[in-house]
Order: structure tokens, then sequence, then C-alpha cells
């Protein structure tokens, strides 16, 4: 299928560049002896999962059904973290997965017994309280009055040392972010839970690693894995999510109408709030193919949707050209965040899944009918 030919509103997830950040990440476990791992919480187009198993050691998950889908669809190293299990989700996760992760002394305490006689690592996620993040205190794990993960001052009052079935430490504290953060948080880390460092036979350093992006200091990442590995004698994990799929997809949309209220706008048949959330939820604002920033170029427009919500508005863009019904628009780095999250509302159809080969054809994946909107109501 040509690039023209394709059906609209689409989602393309590019195999060329989608290999290229597969082989950063291939390369960090060669020279660290870490394990990488996708968390499908970013991206879970599992048509994918043969080729990134290829590369890298697995996947992790967020609940049941992504344990599911890792363990089926990759099949490789398959672990798991979630604020609270029900007891229904453990008796399946205990044959799914290698890790499990708890979120609190409580879930620990309570899931333990189900864990015992699988061959499951039991891991518990823990507080650093160290944030480096600024003004995004909703993807802050470490903001005040977080539920994510232990403090130190909770462990003590329970446990002296961790429990000999608790095989590992769990962090994720990072969004977007560069090595010298992690380097930061780690420091934190040691400081606060050195009495429950030892012993250990594995460290998890979550996600939020933005390791394939130009300029991150990979070097600075990979001292201080090899350092931890050194003075720990521990195995260590990464999550990255978006860093298996950064700038590896693009949200193709076509314009259905232009109204003007004292600016041009365009009308589009994609959606913020149904096919790339993060643009009202962050907000993050999309790179587009061929634009720039309001007035930057002769033509500039509001790019909105075909919903109802007043505030569905992707963004102000300008452009070289003047832009006419009928005319495709491309947005870039909508691999991630883009799939997991979208939704119907207002009965949009969900975009079609395409692959872009590396000979420029596009394959595609999935095609979206009326049959899922309605499947999903009653």
């Amino acid at each position: 299928m040509k690039w023209e030919e394709l059906p609209t509103p689409c989602y393309v997830v590019d195999e060329k560049r989608l290999k290229k950040n597969l082989a950063i990440l291939q390369g960090l476990e060669r020279d660290t002896g870490c394990h990488v791992l996708l968390a499908q919480k970013a991206f879970s187009m599992y048509a994918l999962y043969p080729l990134i198993g290829q590369y890298i050691s697995g996947t992790t998950a967020s609940g049941l059904y992504e344990a599911r889908l890792g363990r089926e669809e990759m099949g490789k190293e398959n672990h798991v973290f979630a604020p609270a299990y029900k007891e229904r989700d453990m008796a399946e996760l205990v044959t799914l997965c290698d890790h499990i992760v708890f979120n609190s002394i409580a879930q620990y305490e309570r899931h333990r017994g189900a864990v015992a006689g699988h061959p499951v690592s039991i891991g518990l996620r823990v507080n650093p309280e160290c944030s480096t993040q600024e003004g995004h205190a909703v993807y802050d794990p470490c903001a005040p009055y977080s539920r994510l993960g232990v403090t130190r001052s909770e462990l003590e009052m329970r446990y002296a040392k961790l429990p000999a079935d608790i095989e590992g430490l769990h962090f994720h504290t990072l969004c977007e972010q560069d090595a010298d953060d992690l380097e930061t948080t780690f420091l934190a880390l040691e400081q606060k839970f050195e009495p429950y460092l030892t012993n250990l036979k594995w460290l998890n350093l979550g996600g939020g690693h933005h390791i394939t992006r130009e300029g991150y200091q990979m070097e600075r990442l990979k001292g201080l894995i090899r350092r931890i590995r050194a003075d720990y004698g521990v195995e260590v994990y990464v999550e990255p999510g978006e860093a298996v799929a950064l700038n590896a997809g693009y949200l193709v949309t076509e314009v259905c109408d232009i109204v003007h209220n004292g600016m041009d706008i365009l009308i589009l048949d994609a959606s913020a709030a149904c096919h790339m959330p993060d643009v009202l939820e962050m907000p993050y604002r999309p790179p587009l193919r061929g634009g720039a920033a309001a007035g930057e170029l002769p033509y500039t427009y509001r790019l909105s949707s075909l919903t109802c919500l007043a505030g569905d508005v992707i963004g102000d863009y300008s452009f070289a050209r003047k832009i006419r019904v009928g005319d495709r628009l491309v947005f870039e780095d909508m691999a991630i965040y883009s799939m997991v999250k979208n939704n119907t509302f207002n009965g949009i159809p969900l975009p079609a899944i395409l692959l872009l080969r590396e000979s420029g054809e596009a394959e595609l994946i999935k095609e979206f009918g009326y049959d899922e909107f309605k499947r999903r109501l009653s």
C-alpha cells in the first residue's frame, strides 16, 4: 500500500526507526549486562513483539491483561507491577510472570502465599522520596502523598531487614528523563535504603528513561549500571516504554473541513481526545511534518477534530502553503501512548494500524469498524 492510499485516520509504525531504537537498547544490554524490558503501557503493538524480542530481554506489565499479552506474544522474561492485585488475578499472574512486584507491605503479605511454590521472584517497590521532575506532579511518583512505593520510614517500622522471599527492589521515578536524574535518584535510594540493599538478587530501575533520544547520556547510564552490578552483585533491569518506539510512529489524518472564527480552524478526522490523549493530559504538542509554530510560516491554522468537545484542539501550527479540504497531515512520534490510550468517544472510529516496511511499502496490520465500537458498550 502506498502512502497516499492509507485509510485515515491511521497509525503507522516505522519499521526502520523502530529497529534503530532496538539496536540502541540491545547495545545497552550487551555493554552492561542489564536486562531491558518493554513497558507495554506505552507501546503494545504485539504484531511487532517477535521482532522486539530479537533485541531485548522481555516485557513488563501493569496488570493481568498486559502480562498475558507479553507471555503469549513475546514469551520471554515477563514482569508485572501494579498498585494492588486482586486474588483472582494473582492466581493467574503466578503462572504468567517471572517477577511480581508489590507496591505495599500489605499487598506483599496478602499475596506472598499465592506466589510460594511458583518459579516467581518477588520484588517490592520503594519510594526514594527524591523528585527530579519539574511541573509534572501528575507523573511524579515521588510527589507528596504519592501512593506508589514503600518509603523508608514505613519499611523500617515493619522490617529490620527484608524477608528472605523478597529478592529484589523496584523504583520508578522518571518521565522522559536523562541519566543524570536517574543517578541522582539512585544516590538517594542508596542513602535511604542502604540496610535493605544487601543480599538482593536484582534491582529494577523502572522506566521513564529516554535512552533512544538524540543526545541522551548513554555513557553515564552505562557507568551507573556497571557500578550497581559491581557494588551490589545484582542483576539490573530497566523498563523503557517510550524509548522502544520513540519517534517511530505517525498518525495520518485528513482535513475534513475548514471553519473560520477569528482564525482558520482545520477539522480533522483525528482527535486529541480520542487518538492522542497526551495532547490534553500532559499537555503535549506533537511534531507535525511540514508544520511549524504558529506565525512562523505564512499560513497559521488551529488543528481540531470531529468530536463535540470544544477543547478537542491539537494545537496551532503554521504552514508554507494554504491547507485545503482533503489534504493529509502527518503527526510524528505517535507510536507511544497513542494506540494504548485511544477510545471511541462520540463514536469516532479507532485509527487503523499499519507497518511501514523498510522497503517503503505500508502493510495493513489491523482495521477497526463499527463492531469494535459497539462491543464495548453492552
